[in-house]
């Protein structure tokens, strides 16, 4: 189901969707991971996918460095730069485990990974060369970069805030809210808070925020009044990755079974392009 304000991009992955992430200055162009080891450049106004390059093993995370490089890792512990101009790779440096986040942090022009080896990495984008491997207390299993700090997410529910200028010290440290162990930590685009979601579908917040999980569904959120502000149409899957455009006017939304039911039959996965109005993503006047 679509309507004149959404539609399915074509050529979609073929295994599952890891993560969906837009042009830093334009929402033109959106890149999107895999399972299916690639990763793909789609021109979202032309709704045709650009370019795809792959990786030896799926690809778990993705971003943006500026329009023209992108970085990914996944599964075969390596970090890679594209040229999205020249089709060039470049193998950027390793993880001793999977990569599982990717971000880019333009506050302090480092890019930013965390694996399953129970390390964050820091990465000078301009050589490229690691800047920098710390070690966290315990296993990582999210992170979102805000202005210049980084808050992860470990196992025993525990919330770290480090500051990416000088990472010699946790800045912050606490134990999440909710019961079960976190999922997901995506901050503010104000960088006034982050919200934080776990794996029994709970979200908590510590501006309006998109949030989609296994029902298949959508919905944007006014955290600080604990709102609902809208729900849209029920998606053929789950909720797999969002990502709103720089100027919040567009939201991708991959939905993508993510195997909550273990190996059964499921719809296909696929990326829709929402064009949003204020009137579903702006908190209502009281």
């Amino acid at each position: 189901m679509t309507g004149s304000n959404e539609f399915k991009l074509i050529e979609p992955p073929e295994d599952g969707i890891s993560s969906v992430k837009f042009s830093p200055n334009t929402s033109q162009f959106l890149l999107v991971s895999s399972w299916d080891t690639s990763v793909r450049l789609y021109d979202v106004p032309a709704n045709s996918m650009r370019l795809k390059y792959q990786h030896t093993g799926a690809v778990l995370d993705c971003a943006f460095y500026d329009p023209t490089h992108a970085w990914s890792g996944g599964l075969d512990h390596q970090l890679e730069m594209h040229d999205l101009n020249t089709d060039q790779e470049n193998l950027v440096g390793t993880h001793n485990a999977p990569i599982r986040c990717v971000e880019y942090c333009p506050e302090v022009n480092v890019m930013v990974t965390r694996s399953w080896d129970q390390t964050v990495k820091l990465w000078d984008p301009r050589t490229p060369c690691n800047a920098g491997t710390f070690s966290q207390p315990e296993k990582v299993y999210t992170l979102s970069v805000s202005g210049d700090r980084l808050i992860v997410g470990t196992a025993g529910r525990q919330v770290l805030v480090w500051d990416l200028r000088n990472m010699g010290y946790v800045q912050q440290r606490r134990e999440s809210s909710l019961k079960y162990q976190t999922r997901c930590i995506r901050a503010f685009p104000n960088k006034q808070g982050y919200v934080l979601s776990s794996i029994e579908g709970r979200v908590a917040v510590l501006g309006s925020k998109p949030r989609g999980g296994s029902d298949g569904f959508v919905n944007i959120w006014d955290p600080f009044n604990k709102k609902r502000l809208c729900q849209f149409h029920r998606y053929p899957t789950s909720i797999a990755s969002l990502a709103f455009s720089n100027d919040g006017t567009t939201l991708a939304i991959a939905s993508s079974y993510m195997y909550e039911m273990d190996d059964t039959e499921h719809p296909e996965d696929g990326i829709f392009i929402r064009q949003v109005t204020d009137a579903e993503t702006k908190p209502k006047s009281m």
